[in-house]
């Protein structure tokens, strides 16, 4: 088990617009260790989602290598980044994509019986979860009926219900109101120190980055030590 969680190097990605090439990552490079929680911020379209997409293994960069737990995944399969993302990834999101016909609980018991564990093991972990979140009271509600700061707390509990090593997260307040993105982000904050992981949260809220561990920059392709 490696302390870098997370290692990005010389990561490139370019995509076409037009006939002209637009150069999204341009060699960005960055380690996150296990207990540290990194702030991703920097302009609206500067590339924040594509490299957590390249980090979480959901896309393939043009150049450069991910470390995550201290495995290469450049070359890997589909089927094994697959498994990567199952045993050692997390996302959060803006928008929660909670199942609309299945309770919170069942929201963050399926993704541990996907992964192999039993029904009830998978229930006593997403129950605990839950109630650490606060959410123990409404764990039979389906998400129509909790408030959206609810139902984030839902989508946090099912990101973290594997035991990753690394949570990814997009604005995972961005849906919020001030007041409630505040207490989610603490419990978010709580729950990821508690679990002993990493975590790399893009964010454009600056109050929510310097609460963080550290703060990182990605403009023009290259990220920076805020």
């Amino acid at each position: 088990m490696s302390e870098v969680a997370l290692a990005l190097d010389g990561v490139r990605r370019h995509f076409k617009q037009g006939k002209e090439e637009l150069a999204v990552l341009n060699g960005a490079s960055l380690t996150v260790h296990r207990g540290e929680i990194v702030a991703l911020v920097g302009p609206s379209g500067a590339g924040k989602s594509t490299l957590l997409q390249i980090a979480g293994l959901l896309e393939r960069p043009d150049d450069g290598e991910v470390w995550v737990d201290g495995f290469a995944c450049g070359g890997l399969s589909d089927d094994k980044r697959t498994r990567m993302r199952r045993h050692k990834l997390g996302f959060v999101y803006q928008y929660h994509h909670l199942l609309p016909e299945f309770s919170a609980l069942e929201n963050v018991v399926l993704p541990q019986m996907i992964n192999g564990k039993s029904r009830a093991l998978a229930a006593e972990r997403g129950g605990d979860l839950l109630e650490r979140m606060g959410l123990g009271h409404r764990a039979a509600h389906r998400p129509g009926q909790l408030s959206g700061g609810e139902q984030q707390r839902v989508a946090i509990a099912r990101a973290l219900a594997n035991g990753p090593t690394l949570l990814l997260a997009d604005e995972p307040t961005g849906n919020l109101d001030p007041h409630t993105s505040d207490g989610v982000f603490a419990q978010l904050m709580e729950l990821v120190r508690g679990q002993g992981l990493a975590a790399l949260i893009a964010t454009h809220n600056p109050d929510l980055a310097r609460r963080m561990d550290r703060m990182v920059t990605l403009r023009e392709g290259v990220l920076t030590e805020v």
